[in-house]
């Protein structure tokens, strides 16, 4: 089910409360006694709600040592309804504080996808040059006039902070992009594009991606497009992202552009395929002819994942929706729903005259360690790391006392790995819960690097140096505490490599 048709199956038994939020609020991140935090399922070290419903990441921006993460957030359920900014903050993209929902919901319709950006020369004039401002940029949905059958339901508008984040105001001007007629117009993300001088915005429209231009984030012309005979259209392109990427070991650089669609994945449901290409200021092209779409991760719950404006460092570091619109309202959650997956640094490989979007946990993770020796609960959050012989690897099994067991492994005659979850606790609350997701494997190396981030409810797989990537839920009566790897040779059971146990963030 694509957005539109969720949209309309909800919305029709709901009304839109219009609510102005005006004054800086206290934070309010939750303690480690808070009982929100210990229900059953809800992830320990990843982000999540502090109540009710999220999915896509939005408005990912670092400014003055904060990582600002804001996502599609409805306050009042745990399934989707009227789009609202929630809003958290990070000094290392582990631990998170919840603050007060930074765009609500007004007269033009609900907030949204959508980036943030820095205004650092004050181009929108919204600031000062000695207190630029932090500048949203969305997409309105007005229910009611796709309802009445209009096609210009969607525009984009901004917002903009100058109190470093914590308060937004809606420009008077909005929207700054109005809808040609076109369904599916939306998800702007936006970047400073430094050889023409100018703001871009890659924006999804139906099957193909928009590119506009504008001097100052308040007018918007249209410059190229991109995608209508390229790549996978099993479903509506949503969600992207484009930016530069350097290719490991060499002087090259290359433009990457993320899509997300859904449906069309290559597990069912929702995923992110990616192009690697040039940008020239006005359209993109690829750099090759791809025969195969590449996905940025083959695992079934990986969805509408952007990355952070104004990154430290010129990292470029990733962080997605870990769920998939195919069964993502019923899963057997009580008082939140959505959860993100751990922040990813990408990069790119070469391989022959193909070059592959790689991505790896954030270095900060493996830094958050268990400092004592952790309990036996406790073992189910975990990062594990080591390398095998490709011609002796079977699987890797994760399990509890209750019997439940997930496995990850390599299917050596397809030269896939797969996640089977189908033992691995409550598969029947969907028919379209995928119980075994594949991924091809790309390396013909003779051994595989592995690093494998377990926690309650979730396991990312990043398989020969996060060439083959994969993320999924599981919903297990008990954590996962027992870890063992099981090869084709006598010993069958081989070490699991190193272990680190990780911290409850909450």
């Amino acid at each position: 089910m694509n957005r539109s048709s969720l949209f309309n199956a909800i919305v029709i038994v709901m009304s839109i409360v219009f609510v102005a939020c005006q004054s800086k609020v206290e934070t309010t991140a939750p303690t480690a006694s808070d009982a929100l935090y210990s229900e059953k399922h809800r992830p320990q070290f990843h982000f999540s709600p502090k109540e009710k419903w999220m999915n896509d990441p939005n408005g990912m921006v670092y400014y003055k040592g904060i990582y600002h993460l804001f996502y599609q957030h409805y306050p009042d359920s745990t399934v989707w309804g009227p789009m609202h900014w929630g809003h958290a903050v990070s000094k290392d993209l582990v631990h998170w504080e919840h603050l007060p929902i930074a765009i609500y919901p007004d007269s033009l319709g609900m907030i949204f996808s959508g980036s943030a950006v820095v205004d650092k020369d004050n181009t929108s004039g919204l600031g000062t040059k000695e207190n630029p401002p932090l500048v949203a940029i969305y997409t309105y949905h007005a229910m009611e006039k796709e309802k009445a059958g209009h096609n210009d339901y969607q525009t984009q508008g901004i917002a903009y902070s100058t109190d470093d984040g914590m308060t937004w105001k809606k420009y008077h001007g909005n929207p700054v992009l109005k809808n040609p007629g076109i369904k599916d117009f939306r998800d702007p993300k936006v970047f400073w594009h430094e050889q023409s001088k100018k703001w871009i915005m890659t924006l999804a429209v139906q099957d193909h991606m928009e590119f506009y231009g504008s001097p100052n984030l308040l007018t918007w012309s249209k410059l190229g497009e991109f995608g209508r005979d390229k790549g996978a259209h099993g479903g509506v392109w949503e969600c992207p992202d484009l930016f530069e990427l350097p290719v490991e070991g060499t002087d090259e650089k290359h433009w990457v552009l993320l899509v997300s669609i859904n449906p069309g994945g290559p597990n069912g449901g929702s995923a992110t395929q990616y192009f690697v290409g040039n940008f020239n200021g006005k359209t993109f092209e690829p750099m090759y002819n791809m025969n195969d779409t590449t996905w940025l991760d083959y695992g079934p719950d990986n969805y509408a994942g952007v990355t952070w404006s104004n990154a430290p460092d010129n990292r470029r570091i990733f962080l997605g929706w870990m769920s998939n619109w195919a069964y993502t309202q019923v899963t057997p959650t009580q008082r939140w729903r959505g959860a993100t997956t751990v922040p990813r640094e990408l990069s790119l490989q070469a391989s022959g005259p193909n070059r592959y979007v790689i991505s790896r946990p954030v270095r900060e993770l493996v830094q958050h360690a268990e400092e004592k020796d952790t309990t036996n609960a406790n073992r189910a959050l975990s990062l594990i790391e080591g390398e095998i012989e490709a011609a002796k690897f079977d699987y890797v099994e994760l399990s509890n006392a209750k019997g439940e067991k997930l496995r990850i492994g390599l299917d050596k005659k397809a030269k896939e790995f797969y996640v089977d979850r189908s033992e691995a606790g409550n598969v029947t609350f969907s028919k379209e819960f995928v119980t075994r997701a594949v991924c091809p494997r790309l390396s013909n190396d003779a051994t595989i690097p592995y690093t494998i981030v377990t926690d309650v409810s979730s396991v990312e797989v990043f398989f020969d140096n996060g060439l083959s990537v994969m993320t999924a839920t599981f919903f297990p009566e008990e954590p996962f505490t027992n870890v063992r790897i099981v090869g084709t040779v006598e010993p069958k059971e081989m070490s699991a490599g190193k272990t680190t146990y990780l911290k409850k963030i909450w």
